[in-house]
């Protein structure tokens, strides 16, 4: 696979931890939090954590992110690109946060003095919650009836990247830009006017694939050739699922092909996949023609 394309795809897991979880970078990651985060939890700085948190007992799920950092004065931060669509990806966050959470019990007598927790969630689909809500950044926080925060150390910011669609003539302030940066970085051939800010230099020298070594060509090719076959499968399910007709439908169909597809690619026999899905051999054959699998 020949790279076409003059910068890298941030929506890539090489490309998101490229830019954002990187010591060289560690001040773009900063700038991002805090145009994120609101005013008063501004992060002056910050320092990369133990990606993986395991469990007060070995039966417990371990919890894997993205990205961990902690700030200067100990807010514990997360952020997290999700690029296929989960039917519990808020338990998912709620899970990873109070992992954090409670990580930060001492031994011994404590009196309970928790520091915030910050949940910054890049989404590459859009909630089935609030696919009629034109809104793409959704900030949640524990309120009580009245809408009066409650509690003010936990955090959750979701941003729904499909529903951003600013041309670059339209993006206006810098969070903005941002998120176009994400979503369209790797479709520019040059850098843009409206981009031309001394915050983004580091992010287009960093994202320049003629600047990689060998090696990091390699596993950039390996990382967005998984991105592309996750985004042709769930394209090819989408199609399959509209066929159905209905909303139910759709929605089962979606789900039955990505299963399908994703046991055609781990080796799993054509009829045993119809025998473990309960449908005929020809769907599974049809499905495997399709994705040339």
């Amino acid at each position: 696979m020949e790279l076409q394309d003059k910068y890298i795809n941030l929506l890539t897991d090489f490309g998101f931890k490229r830019i954002f979880g990187t010591e060289e970078n560690k001040d773009l990651l900063k700038h991002f939090i805090n145009l994120s985060l609101p005013a008063k939890h501004q992060v002056k700085s910050l320092k990369f954590s133990d990606k993986e948190r395991i469990g007060e007992k070995l039966e417990e799920r371990k919890a894997i992110f993205d990205i961990y950092c902690t700030a200067i004065n100990g807010e514990k931060i997360i952020v997290e690109l999700q690029k296929t669509k989960q039917e519990y990806f808020k338990d998912r966050s709620v899970f990873y946060s109070s992992d954090t959470i409670r990580s930060q019990a001492p031994q011994g007598i404590w009196n309970f003095n928790l520091t915030p927790v910050y949940t910054i969630s890049i989404l590459d689909f859009v909630f089935e919650s609030e696919k009629e809500n034109p809104k793409y950044l959704h900030k949640i926080q524990l309120r009580n009836e009245e809408g009066i925060v409650f509690y003010d150390k936990l955090h959750y910011i979701y941003i729904e990247l499909p529903k951003f669609g600013k041309k670059l003539n339209e993006l206006e302030t810098e969070f903005d830009k941002w998120l176009f940066i994400v979503k369209a970085l790797h479709t520019l051939v040059d850098r843009p006017k409206m981009l031309d800010e001394p915050i983004f230099d580091k992010i287009f020298r960093s994202a320049e694939i003629a600047n990689y070594s060998k090696m990091e060509r390699i596993q950039y090719k390996e990382s967005l050739k998984i991105h592309r076959d996750m985004v042709n499968s769930l394209d090819y399910a989408k199609k399959e699922g509209k066929a159905e007709g209905k909303a139910e439908g759709k929605a089962e169909g979606i789900d039955l092909t990505l299963k399908v597809i994703k046991l055609l690619k781990g080796g799993v026999a054509v009829s045993d996949i119809s025998s473990q899905l309960e449908i005929e051999e020809a769907e599974v054959l049809k499905i495997k023609s399709q994705m040339n699998l």
